[in-house]
C-alpha cells in the first residue's frame, strides 16, 4: 500500500516539477522576444515525464583522456535543472535580428502548460480529499 502511494505522489511530484521547468522556460523566452539572435528554447513535455517516472537517466557519450590537458570529451547540451535536455523551436517566421520567438505560439504554449499545472494540482488536491476521507471514515 505504502508503495503504491508513493508512486503516485512521485509521479505527481514529477509532473509538477517538470511543468514548473517548463514554464520557466517558456517565460523565458517571451522575457527574450526582443533579444536580437535569441533563439526560444523548450522541451518535449512526454519524454520527459517518461524518462523521470522510469528512472533512467540519459547516459552522454564520452571521450577517453589520456592526458590532464585533455578537455572532457562530453557534449555540452544545455539543460534544466533536471537535467532535461533543452531543444531549440523550430522557426516559423524569420525575423531581421535573428530571433526565433514567435509570440503567439509561446502565449499559446505558456497557457496550455499553465492550465496542465493546474489541472495536476487540483487531480492531486482531490485524491489526498479521497484518501483522508477514506482515512476518517
Amino acid at each position: 500500500m505504502t508503495n503504491s502511494l508513493d508512486d503516485l505522489f512521485r509521479f505527481h511530484q514529477q509532473a509538477l516539477s517538470l511543468r514548473s521547468e517548463r514554464q520557466q522556460v517558456l517565460a523565458s523566452n517571451i522575457a527574450n522576444a526582443d533579444t536580437p539572435n535569441y533563439k526560444a528554447r523548450d522541451f518535449d513535455f512526454a519524454a520527459a515525464l517518461r524518462q523521470a517516472t522510469s528512472g533512467s537517466a540519459s547516459v552522454s557519450p564520452s571521450m577517453k583522456t589520456t592526458s590532464a590537458g585533455h578537455m572532457n570529451g562530453t557534449p555540452s547540451m544545455e539543460r534544466t535543472t533536471s537535467g532535461v535536455e533543452l531543444k531549440y523551436r523550430t522557426v516559423r517566421q524569420g525575423s531581421v535580428d535573428g530571433n526565433s520567438v514567435d509570440m503567439d505560439t509561446e502565449r499559446a504554449q505558456f497557457t496550455d502548460n499553465a492550465i496542465h499545472y493546474q489541472t495536476s494540482l487540483t487531480v492531486l488536491s482531490h485524491e489526498i480529499r479521497m484518501m483522508l476521507a477514506a482515512i476518517q471514515g
